[in-house]
């Protein structure tokens, strides 16, 4: 400061030009009073001081105890202000270490706060949908949870997370994660299908990454404008789930996004307020200065122009006006619309700052930063007059963000903890993040991960997997998915002839012989025989195999039999009489109500029959057993009819003797004439009429044997047999209680053609559906047409079906399939697949999975490693022998003459049940 200029002291002023000496600061000196000696001493203690002297104005003197106080505070007030002047350098120091405390402070203070947090992950169900009130109420209740911290957290650490993981385990889980304090509030959700399961942390548990690439995005656009009205359906996380829907875990690939909430504050959101509106009202004037420099500039545009001219000149002198240019106003800036310019920042509810962090890892290089630019065209979904933006910056082929030192350890730490360090323009109100704050509902299209259903490799067949089916995934790799052999209890499928259906189940039955598990393949055309014997040709199957083929023609022709009323193998009596009347009134349609006399005589006859049988068991004569034939003769002949009635025991003779004599003789044809169309077949014949087969499905059960069962047609005939042939294994599945739940090996029935074995067993396949899931025993069936299954049978498939199929079809037949889907698959899109396309869903760990868009397995293609077709004959030797098959010709002459075989065993035991009751009498005389 120059010499002469004027500088207060703390001790005297010059007020109103007398001079005016105040007590000194410190206390310690005495007041002086206005004076020439006075002010000398003043002003030489000042200039000691190294302080300039000060020049008085000779005024009027300020009157009043008043004006006194307002100058002792003005001279505080100057001397404080001196003070600070002086010690400005001290004042600095100090903010800067208080303010470096108070960050550390700061630090410690959130670090403790974010290590009390509670994790829940919220599970959707498959037909969750959400609207967007709920979507209001939980974005409340986060807020509401970020908000019930310890009460010394800093605002930094006042927040939730809702983190979006895809790690190759799900396609996308939902977490959400909060102060510990908040575990009651996250533990419910507004939604009503969606479950609240807590969770642990994740703590960086897995295997470092070689690769790992960090975002942040940032809220970036005109100040309070909004994010894109993103509507719920479809899914505003299907983008989402598309970029990482091909994500490898084998490749150590891992995608999180977090969104970080924290509530606004108050004081923050005044100030950013008044910022708004203070930029909204220089926009305002700027556009005004703009305005009137373009008003300026036309109007002299238009006064310079001829025209302008010469219409002055046509003017009267009075309207010509001065010969200057014309005064403009120029125009007043508009008033600022507050609540416009304000936008979503001009209400506090529902008012958040945002946060979101992206880190994609992988082991492959360049896998990582392609899954980021996934993430972030996902993200362009929001997009509008505001949009999430990537931050940082590049220059040419480098980018400055958080991938670069010293961002990095920044987002680290903002990653790790949940802090959270948003942006200026990071305010966004709760409906704009509402595609964020719900998990994936029923809308979004989901991909099928590799552990979300097993690969089948035929490599390895004893991993007890079902082969399904090939699927496409979104890398554009096929892989064959399969089902475990626990989840795959009952299948049904459906669609058109040469479609596909009974060649995926070839490969399915191919699968469980190779694999050790034992199958029947009920196939009433037998060409699928033929298709698959050559890779059945192996030497472990073909000590196993089966062949009962009821289509051969020739006499020279093998063929194995069976005799439904044999009681070899200590088959219990009742099972077996109940099998075979129920076999036959399911395939007549016979009841109670219509014909309750046929049931009577059929149950008593074989009842009697099987009495018969189990005698020459005991007699170990098993060669001299009745067959389904030897019904008509006890029926229709007296004497045959009594040597049966001598083997039965009191009160079953007494029916025969006594009810049997009352019925009409009209009503035996009911029964009869079923028998005779049996019998009008030779190979039937051949097959029913031997006493002892090799057909016993319980061995085949116990033993895990292959078993291919070939009728000859479809006809009323040929479907009594199969009605016979699956009672029987209704039969056999139920027998197989007296084994221990772990002894019962898995055994699965193929039955093709449904149609044809609906009719004349509808009830038994129902049974199986129902009663033999505990038994081991599983069912395939394969249709053309569902709806024309009987109402019984089709129910109990669709409410047991483990698995669901449909090849194209009409739009009708495939229906009943696709409605089981609800609306994710269209009946119409069903009804034009191609050839070998199946969409389908399976069971896998208790849940379901699909539907899933297939294309059906061949044979050649899934097991050309094993196609042997030199040792195709070796199979069919093998098959005749472990069933005893003989020439046809040889049994149709043993079954003609068998009827004799059973009377001559009958008379021999009626002679020697006579005798032993002579002696009896004569004993006892």
């Amino acid at each position: 400061m120059a010499p002469g200029s004027f500088r207060a002291t703390p001790d005297r002023l010059s007020l109103l030009g007398v001079p005016y000496a105040i007590p000194a600061l410190s206390g310690a000196r005495p007041f002086l009073g206005p004076g020439p000696a006075n002010r000398h001493r003043s002003v030489c203690r000042h200039t000691r001081r190294g302080l300039m002297p000060v020049r008085a104005v000779t005024l009027a003197p300020a009157p009043g105890a008043a004006w006194d106080g307002l100058t002792l505070l003005g001279a505080l007030a100057w001397s404080w202000a001196n003070w600070i002047y002086e010690y400005a350098w001290l004042l600095g120091l100090v903010g800067a270490i208080a303010g470096c405390a108070w960050v550390v402070v700061e630090r410690r203070l959130s670090a403790a706060a974010l290590e009390r947090r509670t994790c829940v992950e919220l599970v959707p169900s498959r037909q969750f949908e959400t609207t967007g009130e709920e979507i209001g109420r939980f974005g409340a209740q986060l807020i509401r949870a970020a908000g019930v911290g310890p009460w010394w957290a800093p605002r930094s650490a006042r927040t939730v997370r809702v983190r979006l993981r895809a790690d190759g385990s799900k396609p996308l889980s939902y977490r959400v994660e909060a102060p510990a304090s908040a575990r009651h509030l996250l533990l419910q959700t507004p939604y009503a299908r969606v479950r609240s399961e807590p969770v642990r942390q994740l703590h960086g548990k897995r295997k470092k990454p070689e690769h790992t690439v960090r975002a942040v995005f940032a809220l970036h656009g005109t100040p309070g404008s909004r994010l894109r009205d993103v509507p719920l359906e479809p899914d505003p996380l299907q983008p989402l789930i598309d970029a990482v829907a091909d994500l490898r875990a084998d490749l150590g690939e891992l995608a999180e996004v977090c969104l970080d909430l924290s509530p606004a504050s108050k004081w923050r959101l005044r100030a950013r307020r008044w910022q708004v509106v203070e930029a909204a009202r220089q926009h305002a004037r700027r556009e005004s200065r703009r305005e009137a420099r373009w008003m300026t500039q036309d109007a002299a545009t238009l006064e310079d122009a001829f025209a302008w001219q010469v219409t002055k000149l046509t003017m009267p002198h009075e309207q010509r006006g001065g010969s200057g240019r014309s005064l403009l106003m120029a125009p007043r800036p508009p008033r600022v619309d507050r609540e416009k310019a304000l936008g979503k920042l001009a209400e506090d509810a529902g008012l958040v700052r945002v946060q979101l962090l992206v880190r994609c890892s992988s082991d492959v290089a360049g896998r990582a930063e392609r899954r980021a630019r996934h993430i972030e065209a996902a993200l362009d979904l929001y997009a509008a007059r505001t949009r999430l933006s990537l931050s940082g910056w590049s220059v040419g082929p480098v980018r400055f963000g958080p991938d670069r030192w010293p961002w990095r350890e920044r987002f680290d730490e903002q990653w790790r903890t949940g802090l959270i360090r948003p942006g200026r323009n990071s305010w966004a109100r709760v409906e704009e993040l509402a595609g964020f704050l719900k998990p994936p509902t029923v809308h979004a299209r989901l991909p099928l991960l590799a552990t979300d259903i097993p690969t089948f490799d035929p490599k390895d067949l004893q991993q007890g997997l079902v082969p399904q089916g090939w699927y496409r995934g979104p890398d554009g790799r096929e892989r064959l998915v399969a089902t475990r052999e626990d989840d795959t209890l009952f299948e049904v499928q459906v669609g058109k002839a040469g479609w596909g259906k009974t060649m995926r189940a070839l490969c399915q039955a191919v699968a469980s012989a190779h694999g050790g598990r034992g199958l029947a393949f009920v196939d009433p055309h037998s060409d699928s025989w033929k298709t698959v014997a050559p890779y059945l040709a192996h030497q472990e199957i073909m000590s196993r195999a089966w062949l009962f083929d009821l289509t051969v023609r020739r006499d020279q022709d093998k063929l194995a039999c069976w005799n439904p009323l044999s009681m070899s193998g200590g088959r219990a009596a009742h099972e077996v009489t109940a099998a075979m009347v129920d076999a036959f009134a399911t395939s007549l349609g016979w009841g109670d109500a219509n014909a309750p006399r046929a049931i009577t005589i059929l149950t008593k006859a074989v009842e009697a029959l099987v009495t018969v049988n189990s005698k020459a068991v005991e007699h170990d004569a098993p060669q001299c057993q009745a067959t389904v034939f030897q019904i008509r003769p006890l029926l229709t002949d007296p004497a045959f009819r009594q040597l049966v009635v001598n083997q039965l025991d009191a009160e079953a003779a007494a029916w025969w003797t006594t009810s049997f004599t009352e019925i009409p003789k009209d009503a035996l044809p009911t029964v009869l004439n079923p028998l005779d169309r049996l019998a009008s077949s030779p190979v039937i014949k051949a097959f029913l009429g031997q006493p002892v087969g090799s057909y016993d499905i319980r061995q085949a059960m116990d033993e895990s044997n292959v078993v291919w069962i070939c009728p000859a047609g479809t006809g009323p005939t040929d479907r009594l047999v199969v009605s016979l042939l699956v009672r029987d294994m209704l039969r056999a599945g139920l027998s197989r209680r007296d084994l221990p739940e772990r002894r019962r090996a898995p055994f699965r029935l193929y039955l093709d053609e449904l149609i044809s074995l609906d009719g004349s067993a509808s009830s038994s396949l129902a049974e199986i559906t129902e009663q033999l899931r505990k038994f081991g025993v599983r069912m395939h069936g394969m249709t053309q047409l569902l709806h024309r299954l009987s109402p019984d049978v089709r129910t109990a498939l669709l409410q047991n079906a483990s698995c669901l199929s449909t090849t194209a079809g009409s739009v009708e037949a495939v229906r009943l399939i696709t409605n089981e889907w609800g609306d994710q698959v269209r009946p119409e899109d069903a009804a034009e697949l191609d050839r070998y396309r199946h969409w389908a869903s399976f069971t896998v760990a208790g849940r379901r999975v699909g539907p899933l868009l297939i294309r059906g397995p061949e044979l050649g293609e899934v097991f050309r490693a094993f196609a042997q077709r030199d040792k195709v004959r070796a199979l069919l030797r093998a098959a005749h022998t472990n069933t005893g098959a003989k020439p046809l010709v040889v049994l149709t002459e043993a079954a003609a003459a068998h009827e004799e075989s059973v009377r001559g065993f009958l008379s021999r035991s009626s002679q020697e049940t006579t005798g032993s009751a002579a002696t009896e009498r004569e004993q006892y005389r």
